[in-house]
């Protein structure tokens, strides 16, 4: 049996290949200048810092946080001041704010931007769980015009008052088919004068079920002309990372559930953008070195090895996905505790079984199906704020954050 293969360093890179330049190497948001056009898309649960470091090892490109609540930051909720806490080796800082009140949003700007904790701010208008747009928020928010257009222009122009800090807005197309809102949503932010726009191509109805609608990118970035308008949905590799900007003449990608157990996919696609990055032979061995690297991270961001040991399980399908590991291997890698009972179960695996292909490839995380949106009563009768959604929204306005 081989030993575990750890995650190779930073200086192990790979040559981009010789037909990178006919692709943008770099992405400019803001003053923030990126080796390649590559963002990690905020994910609940799965951002932390721990993962943003990891992902950092193996590629280059913008790691930002899980979403944090404006109200919680305002309020200095302790496990929000912890989710916005970089390591010292995370630069670019990137945080994602999640809001429903212009003037919460602008105070947990300002507080960013002024006790220096990011050089670059994201606001989520793309969320699709239910718990957020049953309230008016996330996904459901951009159909209220005005209320949408107050938030972003307030937080932009603290985010410009207070420093040289980009604020950008990541959307999705609408609540369903008959109820787009990216089209006027990136208008808006333009003209608020956000450093860029993402939008993720499927509506809140679709949730991350079928394909996304690559051809709404293409039309965001015919309106949308004086800033970078990223693409997000569907990309599990470099090459289609380059196939969505070719496709949709989009300046960068958003990726988000295609990472989830490869973390050396930002290798991959800094390759494709001709950057610097690590382009691993994945066999099982290597995955296992990942994988025991990330848990050793997530011990570090916790500071608690049993809680490290803990969040790293729910991992491990995603890790092994299309490996030759067996099912009972599995159950003990989704119930240790410790990073001993972990070394000793990724010790007992075929360190040479090659990379499976197709089988470790396509959809991993969560899909669901196409639903009804969950929404507020008479949320979509106006597009104007009445009393009642006043009352309801301020409901979504969650006092914790990281989903």
């Amino acid at each position: 049996m081989s030993t575990l293969t750890a995650a190779p360093a930073v200086t192990d890179r790979t040559p981009p290949p010789a037909d990178a330049s006919a692709m943008p190497s770099a992405l400019r948001i803001g003053p923030i200048t990126l080796d390649a056009p590559v963002v990690l898309a905020p994910m609940a649960g799965i951002t932390n810092t721990a993962f943003r470091r990891l992902c950092r090892e193996y590629g280059a490109g913008l790691y930002v946080s899980e979403m944090i609540t404006t109200r919680a930051l305002v309020e200095r909720n302790a496990t929000t001041m912890r989710l916005i806490t970089h390591h010292e080796s995370e630069t670019p800082r990137s945080i994602q704010l999640y809001g429903v009140d212009p003037a919460t949003t602008e105070a947990a700007v300002r507080l960013l931007v002024d006790e220096d904790r990011a050089d670059h701010i994201d606001l989520n208008f793309g969320c699709p769980v239910p718990k957020v747009t049953r309230k008016g928020g996330g996904a459901a928010l951009p159909w209220k015009t005005e209320l949408f257009r107050e938030i972003v222009t307030r937080a932009a122009r603290a985010a410009r008052a207070a420093g040289d800090v980009p604020l950008t807005v990541k959307m999705r197309k609408g609540i369903d088919a008959d109820h787009l809102t990216f089209l006027d949503a990136g208008r808006i932010a333009e003209d608020a004068g956000v450093a860029a726009v993402a939008l993720h191509a499927r509506t809140a109805s679709e949730f991350y079920s079928g394909t996304a609608d690559w051809d709404a990118i293409a039309q965001l970035k015919q309106v949308v002309t004086s800033i970078p308008v990223l693409g997000n949905g569907d990309i599990w590799s470099g090459a289609d990372a380059v196939r969505m900007m070719a496709e949709t003449g989009c300046d960068g990608v958003v990726v988000g559930r295609g990472c989830l157990g490869r973390p050396w996919l930002f290798g991959d696609l800094a390759h494709a953008f001709g950057a610097p990055g690590i382009r691993p032979d994945a066999t099982l061995g290597f995955v296992a070195g990942a994988f025991r690297r990330h848990a050793e991270l997530l011990v570090e961001f916790f500071d608690d090895e049993g809680r490290g040991c803990r969040d790293i399980r729910k991992h491990v399908a995603w890790y092994f996905k299309g490996y030759p590991v067996g099912g009972d291997t599995r159950a003990a890698l989704a119930t240790a505790s410790t990073l001993a009972e972990y070394d000793d179960l990724l010790a007992t695996l075929d360190h040479d079984a090659p990379y499976p292909g197709a089988a470790a490839e396509g959809q991993r995380g969560r899909a669901g199906t196409p639903k009804r949106p969950a929404l507020p009563d008479g949320w979509l009768a106006t597009r104007e704020m009445s009393g009642d959604a006043s009352r309801t929204l301020a409901e979504a306005e969650l006092d914790t954050s990281g989903g």
